[in-house]
């Protein structure tokens, strides 16, 4: 690696004016699990590094607050996991961190740096835009709301301005008669990075579905809401028949990124496949941690 400056800001606005828009070699560093393998490649040379470790009072840890839960950027996932505020909240958040990456990631790997890397494979940026869930951002101009729909741009490109950071996130109290489910298939390993992830959320009156979101992740360069399943899913009765086609109508509403872990033909079955599997997870109501029997 090339040296670089390593500097410990003791307050946010410290942090934020150590960053220098003219300079793509200025990062925010957190648990670093994905910016260190990338400096490891010479992938990314910095020429400073802001870390964020001495805030973590700060940005960490999970608060209710009216509306929904708050959570400060440098909450660790394994405590995100572990909370159960998110839990009771959330449950389809703390059953999707049970099988992100392996444990050792999770104890270091952070919230905001999990959401502000921009990798298309991540797992919570999916489940987070079918919850409703934003991202504080701030920076020298102040502060800013953004959805986590239009947070990643694409391939590690997100809304974030270079002199912005994530300081927290923002999931909406969800309704009671809300259905929520995540599902993915990784090629290699349990732990490895999923060829396909897909979110699923929907509402219902009596046997109806009142309103539905699909969300898709890892297949494409970005997670992506699927507007063409989302509609057939609405106005229409809960059932096979009825997840059968909003599935047909998310793998041709993808536009599937090829990669070592599979072709585009084969991507956009496995959107088909997996679609399909959230909606009938979500509609058996499984255990709030244990999946639905196939």
């Amino acid at each position: 690696m090339t040296p670089f400056e390593l500097l410990e800001p003791a307050t946010l606005d410290e942090a934020i004016g150590l960053l220098d828009p003219d300079d793509p070699g200025v990062r925010v560093i957190a648990g670093a699990t994905a910016l260190v393998p990338m400096m490891k490649a010479r992938l990314f040379r910095p020429t400073r590094l802001v870390s964020l470790r001495r805030l973590d009072g700060a940005l960490r840890g999970v608060r209710a607050e009216t509306g929904g839960l708050r959570i400060g950027a440098l909450t660790t996932l394994t405590e995100l996991e572990q909370s159960a505020q998110v839990r009771a909240a959330a449950p389809v958040v703390s059953r999707t961190l049970r099988t992100l990456s392996n444990v050792r990631i999770r104890n270091i790997a952070t919230l905001g740096g999990h959401l502000a890397h921009g990798d298309p494979h991540m797992d919570l940026p999916p489940v987070l835009m079918t919850l409703g869930a934003r991202v504080r951002a701030v920076g020298r101009r102040g502060e800013r709301w953004i959805t986590v729909d239009d947070l990643i741009l694409g391939y590690y490109r997100t809304a974030l301005a270079a002199d912005e950071l994530v300081a927290d996130l923002h999931v909406p109290t969800q309704p009671a008669d809300a259905r929520a489910w995540y599902e993915k298939f990784t090629a290699l390993s349990a732990d490895d990075w999923p060829a396909v992830g897909v979110a699923v959320w929907y509402r219902t009156a009596g046997s109806r579905i009142t309103e539905a979101r699909v969300a898709v992740g890892a297949a494409t360069e970005r997670p992506v809401r699927i507007a063409a399943a989302e509609a057939i899913l609405t106005g229409e009765a809960v059932g096979n028949e009825t997840f059968r086609r909003a599935a047909d109508a998310a793998a041709e509403g993808v536009d599937p990124l090829a990669d070592i872990r599979g072709s585009a033909a084969y991507k956009r079955e496995m959107v088909r496949v997996h679609v399909r599997r959230a909606l009938t997870n979500a509609q058996r109501g499984a255990g709030p941690l244990e999946p639905a029997a196939e």
